[in-house]
């Protein structure tokens, strides 16, 4: 079968289009034919190297997909996977994946396969977000940055159908169009150097009850400032470090924590994956995809996941 392989960690060169041996699933695993496959920033950094968690070289990156089942009872299913058996290199970008059987859950036949592929790592983070983390209830703010992108953009959807009130924000008028039209009761360009203060204004200067950050190394100082009296932020995503003054989260007493998708464990996992497959099933969510970018181009997915301004998700088509 063709599949993307890394020999060693470095820039997008590293990934080399190769023929390899299809993989075989064991007891409890499934065989995938891959169809899509989400890009993801974490991709790039596993890629050079810079991640906590290094792969055993060489390694077909890639986890999470969309493809159908290859045999077994569940053949011919339609299905949307998360966290291909990486241990033994069978990442999602190729041909043909493994993943285990209690991680493929069905795709609705409404939705593409390039929609199915956007779905787990994207809409999981952001119901652990929102829910495990934030601890959101029906009427409480959640101020969502980046709200177009991938996670940003699912985390809009689920809180409003949960019955919250979004605030959203996004760099380009389509980007906050988008945005809008998934739910969000405000949008904001954050690119505009008056958007907190619009987002203060929004709130009747209460703040806004939960963050969703996704870039903390820009965003969290100024965070604490936006939260309203024991409200949280929830950090998904950071690329460095920054400097905050602990004193904004006193007379407030409001909150810090991460998120890490992995890190429910597989019973909390289950959860948020029948919530959203519930959503998905009443046509309650739509995954937006950004860009559709064959395998073979997998170094210009790399690239553009790392952007500003994206609209929904990356995703390869095999």
């Amino acid at each position: 079968m063709k599949a993307i392989r890394i020999h060693q960690f470095g820039g997008t060169d590293v990934l080399k289009l190769e023929d390899v041996p299809e993989p075989v699933a064991k007891q409890g695993e499934l065989l995938i034919r891959v169809r899509a496959v989400g890009v993801n920033p974490v991709d790039t950094y596993v890629r050079a190297g810079t991640y906590a968690v290094k792969p055993e070289l060489p390694y077909i990156p890639g986890g999470e997909l969309a493809g159908e089942v290859v045999g077994g009872p569940r053949a011919g299913q339609r299905v949307f996977a998360v966290g291909t058996v990486g241990a033994r290199q069978t990442g999602a970008c190729a041909e043909f994946a493994v993943v285990r059987e209690e991680t493929a859950y069905p795709l609705p036949d409404h939705l593409t396969f390039a929609q199915g592929a956007a779905i787990p790592i994207a809409f999981g983070s952001a119901w652990r977000a929102l829910f495990d983390r934030g601890h959101l209830q029906a009427a409480q703010t959640v101020l969502i940055h980046g709200a177009s992108g991938g996670v940003g953009s699912a985390a809009v959807q689920i809180a409003a159908a949960h019955g919250a009130i979004v605030i959203g924000t996004a760099s380009s008028d389509v980007g906050q169009k988008l945005v809008r039209d998934l739910g969000a009761a405000h949008v904001f360009n954050h690119k505009d150097a008056t958007y907190r203060d619009q987002i203060r204004s929004a709130t009747g200067g209460k703040g806004v009850d939960l963050i969703i950050e996704m870039l903390a190394n820009v965003n969290l100082d100024h965070d604490l400032d936006l939260l309203a009296p024991s409200g949280t932020v929830v950090i998904v995503g950071s690329r460095g470090r920054i400097e905050i003054d602990p004193r904004r989260t006193m007379a407030k007493e409001t909150s810090i924590t991460g998120m890490m998708l992995w890190s429910g464990g597989e019973a909390g996992l289950k959860r948020v994956y029948a919530g959203i497959t519930a959503l998905l099933a009443r046509k309650a969510l739509t995954p937006i995809v950004g860009s559709e970018i064959p395998l073979a181009e997998v170094a210009r997915a790399h690239e553009e996941v790392m952007q500003d301004g994206s609209q929904g998700k990356v995703v390869l088509i095999v």
